[in-house]
């Protein structure tokens, strides 16, 4: 590790002025001062306010870090946040920062938000009621870094734990300061990558005892067992669990690990998040604990009728519209949300949705708008329509086949689909067939379609563009995932079985799916009590 000035390590620059009266329904991105120490995480990939650009505007290279310029206390502006987005707004009061090729952008973020200069920063903050920090106060922190390499492997962990965190939106965890930077940092990827092989992991596995702590014993165990096992999204499941067990029961060991600690354990953890989670915390350390049981190193199953508590769940919003609204197209429902941001979780009607088609504008290159088309007409979840290949497309049988994911919340490449229903062939139809086919004639077999060479591509991008167009169309807007969730509806609402579109959506049960569009399926079960009725009444 080397220890140097930040100011030698980078260059300073400042936002210019926006304020929230600036904000409007559509326009460019812009991240404001106030909404980097409340709303966004390390690394900011998804942008949801809007301004329109004026002269002299500061936007986004994708290679910033950025750091508020005042706020109320010290802590309150001792964080930061990498920008990976290129062409967004930088409102005033933003401290740019744009670091030099020996350090990692989203590790810096996390050094300024967590570790020695957070503390560094909080003290340089000025002023009473109104705290202020400056790039020359900046360039005095030290800074103390690994290898661009071990940069690059921390900044990737911690992009996944950033993202499941999201996940938990209605959970107190979702807050930076209620997981400690400073505790994931020593818990995680600032120790030393090991270089022991897997054998040699599971022998350290094995040469542990009931005197060894609890989360000494699952951090080995999530490396000899789930490492190179799960998906990247899971793992860092397993991860953020290790973190919280070494935040509540640091000094837990095995031996002492009964119904009473564990139980205990559970109950401090659903003081903060809801029943369902806490179940899902608690099936991610079971596993563990059951192993340590059959080797000994726990007398007994202290997982063993566990009480599963938690605190009661947030409001949910409305997400679908029901048969009415689906099959009125002069009938549009009212979402409440935060302003002034696009409207999220919404769905066209098939009147909607065919203006929504009519009106793309499907040349021969391809770009979103053939995107757009193919999921409204598949239903593909986003990752997988972003993996689609000319390889993929089965024009004698009139299939597409889903095998992969495209990993674009970790800088792109192949992975594996969430599930093993996720791989499937999903029948398209002939139009589909027609355009696809012209288009991918001379196109390489193995390559997307969706991604273009050395490219990063975001949600965010491709929601943005389906606003625009909905709006263009004079349609309710819908993001990405709604385009899915309404060819879902409209099949169910045309008769076709639940059994067939959970086939179809790639759902891992039909109870995912019966639960999903339970408001879709509970209108076609009163509908068939009408009929029921209707012929019970023409035998009289």
């Amino acid at each position: 590790w080397e220890q140097r000035k930040l100011g030698e390590l980078a260059e300073f620059s400042k936002g210019q002025g926006y304020s929230k009266a600036d904000l409007r329904d559509e326009g460019t991105p812009i991240i404001l001062y106030g909404r980097l120490y409340t709303n966004y995480e390390t690394v900011i990939s998804d942008v949801d306010t809007f301004a329109l650009e004026r002269e002299g505007s500061v936007k986004s290279q994708g290679n910033e870090v950025i750091v508020p310029g005042s706020g109320e206390t010290a802590e309150d502006i001792s964080v930061a946040s990498a920008v990976r987005q290129s062409g967004v707004l930088l409102g005033g009061d933003l401290n740019v920062v744009r670091p030099n090729d020996e350090l990692d952008q989203t590790f810096l973020a996390l050094a300024i938000t967590g570790a020695s200069p957070h503390d560094q920063m909080a003290k340089r903050a000025q002023g009473k009621t109104v705290v202020h920090l400056h790039n020359e106060d900046l360039k005095e922190i030290d800074i103390a870094y690994p290898s661009i390499a071990e940069q690059e492997a921390i900044g990737d962990v911690f992009s996944g734990l950033d993202n499941l965190i999201t996940l938990h939106q209605g959970d107190e965890v979702t807050t930076r300061g209620n997981i400690p930077m400073t505790l994931i940092l020593v818990s995680f990827s600032l120790r030393e990558p090991p270089s022991h092989e897997e054998g040699e992991e599971s022998s350290m596995l094995s040469q542990l005892t009931k005197d060894d702590l609890l989360c000494t014993y699952y951090r080995e165990w999530i490396a000899v067992y789930k490492e190179g096992a799960v998906r990247q999204v899971t793992l860092n499941k397993y991860s953020l669990a290790l973190a919280w067990v070494e935040r509540l029961a640091p000094d837990l060991t095995l031996g002492n690990l009964d119904r009473i600690a564990y139980q205990g354990l559970l109950n401090q953890y659903a003081r903060t998040h809801e029943r369902q989670t806490t179940m899902d915390f608690h099936h991610q350390l079971k596993g563990a604990i059951l192993d340590a049981v059959d080797e000994g190193l726990i007398p007994r199953d202290p997982t063993r009728k566990a009480i599963i508590k938690g605190k009661a769940p947030g409001p949910k919003k409305n997400r679908y519209l029901n048969q009415f609204e689906l099959r009125d197209p002069t009938r549009k429902a009212i979402i409440k949300g935060k302003a002034p941001g696009p409207k999220k979780n919404r769905y066209l009607n098939q009147f909607e949705l065919h203006k929504l088609l009519a009106s793309l504008n499907l040349g021969q290159d391809i770009g979103w708008e053939w995107f757009i088309l193919l999921v409204a007409k598949t239903g593909l979840r986003f990752s997988e329509a972003m993996a689609v290949t000319p390889a993929d497309f089965d024009f004698g049988r009139q299939t597409l086949s889903v095998s992969k994911t495209w990993d674009y919340k970790n800088g792109g490449g192949f992975v594996p689909t969430k599930n093993r229903s996720s791989v499937r062939k999903v029948q398209i139809d002939w139009q589909l067939i027609v355009q696809f086919s012209a288009l991918v004639k001379d196109l390489p077999d193995d390559k997307p379609l969706f991604v273009k060479e050395g490219k990063h591509v975001y949600n965010s991008t491709a929601n943005e563009v389906l606003a625009r167009l909905c709006k263009q169309a004079g349609v309710p807007v819908i993001s990405i995932h709604g385009l899915r969730h309404t060819h879902a509806s409209l099949l169910l609402f045309a008769g076709v079985s639940v059994a067939s579109v959970a086939k179809r959506l790639g759902h891992a049960s039909m109870n995912t799916t019966e639960k999903t569009y339970l408001h879709v399926i509970q209108e076609l079960e009163n509908k068939d009590v009408d009929l029921v009725m209707r012929s019970l009444t023409s035998l009289v």
